[in-house]
């Protein structure tokens, strides 16, 4: 037997038991020849010590060369501790075990760096990604692992409750057009043809629907060859999915608030706010949160708005304004509290992050010592700066940024610079938890490849709001999806819609961003088909799971999340995927590899 106990359940009700227990040296002090190790597993930690004046030689001879991080099996007695030397900071601190034997069971290298979570953030990522396996030993990444765990085993007890079927969907599937890149896996059977690792079990769960399965999720792997960012993991990630038949919109926000408030309660100490009265999330529509926060994912734990002042500005004297307006364009303001204390350097780099995204520049108005201070008061006069200090509700100490430019770069930018004056100004709460949904998103906008062409604005699955009327009868940039995201404290935690269960009004949708019918049967012969064939209204949506986890613990990056993440440029440096493929292999699969060089440097 290795062990009768872990390291992390003994108390004083087990004082004078014999033990055995297994783990690893997480210290080791040695005080004149009275030895003491903190032996250490998932479970918590446990003093163990050896009195080698006394002692055995042979386990003196043994423990002479113990070092951190060795595997020990020790056998012994359960003593309680001095009142001196008792650790009220851990589970066995009133106990320790007098060795009467001990075991080498493995060694340890030296390590390249401590496990101390003191110091964790010192480490470089490189180093601890390339020795993930120790990394994972650290407290706070067994946490996560086990909170994880616990997410998961709720959520399924949750939907299982509510009737639905988990089901596993196929990883190998059919490329998609739509959407990211995908990740493809040459046929060895067919050459020339591929497989696609699924970008989201989008088209199969619909089918079920089509299938009469009625309430169906599943924890769904995905896989999307996009850049990585501090909220998404490259490659692949774990999403909440589900779809049900015979749905509104708001039978799918009924079934997914419960979840959502249950995940926040139990896993986190978060205080949930922006409830409406009857405790249901809060609905914002995609127009409306692009006007008041600039994001289609706003962070609604504190209170700074966009403010539309152009109808005040609409006749001056100042032509940054008034060119922009006869030119389609919005003059926006961004009242900050507290602002009028930031010094003109920090000004100047607020305005030069404004410019990078997008912005020719940034104006604004200081309130202080009982009056106001700006460049644009030459322009405007001291009437219309009041009038702006009104409608903005700024006060004495407070600063208001003012922007123009056409819509969009106008919203995205000062929502931007909110978000970013929010880091500086530490206005986000991280023990709130504020959740809404974002509704009536636009179905088509521009391409950003191609001029003048309309293309999807999000999920062409999406029923448009009006049906085959809209479509017909409607501008294309006037239509609306029935789709919704869901947000948490400015994540983006949840996509879902209201699908296009008509294969008319499917085609129709196609068409109006530029597919053939011949292109989308090609692409989407299995859906069409199987819509064809008396389809149910349905819809979902798909929490990430991943990005759920890290906004609840507040983690600063979600590659912590994972047990074995991929780098910030998409390797593992453990394991050194993605690799050089043999020739053999190549062959076998009909696949020549070019620029084998270029790839190889790369790697």
């Amino acid at each position: 037997m290795l062990r009768t106990h872990t390291c992390g359940e003994l108390n004083s009700k087990n004082l004078g038991e014999k033990v055995v227990l297994s783990g690893w040296v997480n210290s080791y002090r040695d005080l004149g020849g009275l030895i003491f190790i903190d032996l250490r597993d998932k479970y918590g930690m446990t003093q163990i010590k050896f009195d080698s004046n006394i002692g055995d030689p042979k386990i003196s001879a043994i423990l002479k060369d113990v070092k951190n991080e060795w595997v020990l099996q020790a056998e012994g007695l359960i003593v309680a501790r001095d009142d001196s030397n008792k650790n009220q900071k851990i589970k066995t601190g009133e106990i320790e075990v007098e060795i009467l034997n001990i075991s080498v069971l493995n060694k340890s290298l030296s390590l390249p760096f401590e496990l101390n979570e003191d110091k964790a953030g010192e480490v470089n990522e490189a180093l601890r990604l390339k020795y993930r396996f120790l990394d994972l030993r650290r407290s706070k990444i067994q946490e996560m692992l086990k909170t994880k765990d616990e997410i998961i085993k709720h959520v399924r007890s949750y939907f299982h409750k509510l009737d639905f079927t988990e089901i596993q969907t196929p990883i190998l599937a059919n490329s998609s057009p739509e959407g990211a890149r995908d990740f493809l896996i040459p046929s060895r059977i067919y050459p020339g043809k591929f497989y696609a690792l699924p970008q989201a079990p989008q088209q199969f769960k619909q089918l079920l629907m089509v299938g009469g399965v009625d309430k169906y999720f599943q924890i769904a792997p995905c896989f999307r060859d996009e850049d990585p960012r501090m909220d998404r993991h490259y490659g692949e990630f774990y999403q909440i999915d589900m779809e049900m038949s015979f749905v509104e919109q708001d039978d799918i926000f009924k079934t997914m608030e419960p979840l959502m408030k249950e995940l926040v309660e139990k896993f986190s100490n978060k205080k949930m706010i922006g409830l409406l009265s009857d405790g249901r999330f809060q609905q914002i529509s995609w127009k409306d949160s692009m006007d008041r926060f600039g994001s289609d994912k706003p962070d609604l734990r504190f209170e700074m708005e966009l403010i539309d002042i152009s109808e005040l500005v609409a006749n001056s004297d100042f032509p940054i304004f008034t060119d922009q307006l006869k030119n389609g364009g919005f003059v926006k303001a961004l009242p900050l509290k507290g602002g009028a204390n930031l010094s003109r350097k920090e000004i100047d780099v607020i305005i030069e992050e404004a410019k990078k995204k997008g912005l020719k520049g940034l104006s604004y108005i200081v309130l202080k010592d009982g009056k106001f201070q700006s460049s644009l008061l030459k322009f405007l006069g001291e009437e219309l700066i009041s009038e702006i200090i009104k409608k903005t509700k700024v006060e004495q100490g407070d600063l208001v940024f003012i922007a123009a430019d056409e819509w969009r770069t106008v919203c995205l930018a000062l929502g931007y610079l909110r978000n970013y004056l929010a880091e500086k100004m530490s206005l986000k709460d991280n023990n709130l938890a504020a959740l809404a949904w974002i509704v009536d998103f636009p179905m088509y906008e521009y391409s950003e490849i191609e001029e003048g062409r309309i293309d999807f604005a999000h999920n062409p699955f999406s029923m448009p709001q009006g049906g085959m009327d809209s479509l017909l009868n409607k501008d294309p940039l006037s239509i609306l999806a029935n789709q919704f995201d869901l947000v948490f404290n400015g994540f983006e935690v949840s996509s879902g819609a209201i699908r296009n269960h008509n294969p008319e009004v499917m085609y129709k949708a196609f068409e109006v961003a530029g597919y053939s019918k011949e292109e989308v049967d090609q692409n989407f012969s299995a859906m069409i088909n199987a819509f064809s064939y008396g389809a149910p209204p349905h819809g979902g949506n798909a929490p990430g799971l991943d990005r759920i986890v890290m906004v609840l613990n507040d983690w600063n990056s979600i590659r912590d999340i994972y047990a074995f993440p991929k780098d910030s440029k998409g390797k593992d440096l453990m394991s050194g995927s993605p690799c050089t493929i043999k020739e053999k292999q190549l062959e076998e699969l009909n696949i020549k590899s070019i620029n084998k060089k270029i790839i190889e440097e790369n790697s």
